[in-house]
């Protein structure tokens, strides 16, 4: 049988903005995209039987309609009418509703598994197309990198590749309502501050992890933090800790640090591991195109 085995990469915001609120309810966001080496690892198979299996190392995991896998499958059988199924062996690492898009990215692989499995031959734009009717993180899954997300997330612009660093990733033991942290922003009981994008755009084209790690901002935070003031602790641990600068991912509760010296981040992460506010303590990196990173 044909198989594909991918890696789903995860993702941070180094900076997240909200600028706009459509009728239908959409945000118009302006963000700051970045792939980190966290990956979740697919193996997709092409089976004779028309439908969708997925199996997983995490028991709690839907594998039905759901899942977000299975939905990409829907959406490519629906458009395309190939006849067959795939079965998914997916083992999950991207910590789970973490503000990472660890659901987007399963199901940007899986779009490119079905693509190629099912000799559809769709290019990149025509897959992000599809993407974003599963979620507006999807088209820059399958795009990756650094970009800027605007629109609803799904209009982007690549950027020039983030300068190499260690990141420390920690994710306490909670779950954050992406919906409730939207609906809170929206209310007037939230004076919006508005993170320097532009500014963060600017590092990046100088190639300077010190500007870029300055201006970092994420909106949400104003929201989140106040719910779960664990994370501005482990913000402000990451920051004791040596790090440039430590901000939380999407709409949380995931705090990333970023750090230039390799022994600062695995002091930091010893010491989160250690202190126990996060349930989940990882050091990665930067993952861009242009080192050599394929699908």
């Amino acid at each position: 049988m044909e198989s594909v085995r991918l890696k789903a990469r995860a993702k941070i915001n180094l900076g997240l903005d909200v600028v706009g609120r459509r009728e239908n309810g959409y945000h118009d966001v302006r963000m700051i995209m970045q792939t980190v080496g966290i990956y979740d690892r697919l193996v997709v198979t092409k089976i004779e039987e028309d439908e969708v299996k997925i199996h997983t190392n995490l028991g709690f995991l839907p594998v039905n309609e759901n899942n977000l896998i299975y939905k990409a499958f829907i959406l490519m059988k629906e458009t395309y009418g190939f006849k067959g199924g795939i079965e998914v062996d997916l083992r999950k690492f991207i910590p789970v509703s973490a503000g990472m898009a660890g659901g987007s990215t399963d199901a940007a692989s899986t779009l490119f598994a079905i693509n190629k499995l099912f000799y559809l031959g769709l290019n990149l734009r025509q897959l992000m197309e599809l993407g974003v009717k599963l979620g507006a993180d999807v088209p820059y899954c399958l795009l990756r990198g650094t970009a800027l997300a605007e629109g609803i997330g799904e209009e982007l612009t690549t950027l020039r590749p983030m300068p190499d660093c260690h990141i420390v990733i920690a994710k306490p033991p909670i779950s954050v309502s992406t919906k409730l942290v939207y609906e809170k922003l929206d209310s007037d009981e939230v004076e919006i501050k508005h993170p320097d994008i532009d500014g963060i755009i600017s590092g990046l084209e100088a190639g300077d992890l010190y500007e870029v790690a300055s201006k970092m901002g994420n909106v949400l935070e104003q929201v989140t933090i106040p719910m779960y003031p664990v994370i501005d602790t482990i913000k402000n641990d990451m920051l004791e800790c040596g790090a440039l600068n430590a901000m939380m991912s999407g709409s949380g509760p995931t705090v990333f640090g970023l750090f230039e010296d390799e022994e600062r981040a695995r002091a930091c992460q010893e010491f989160l591991r250690q202190k126990q506010d996060a349930r989940q303590v990882y050091i990665t990196d930067v993952f861009n195109l242009v080192n050599g990173g394929k699908k």
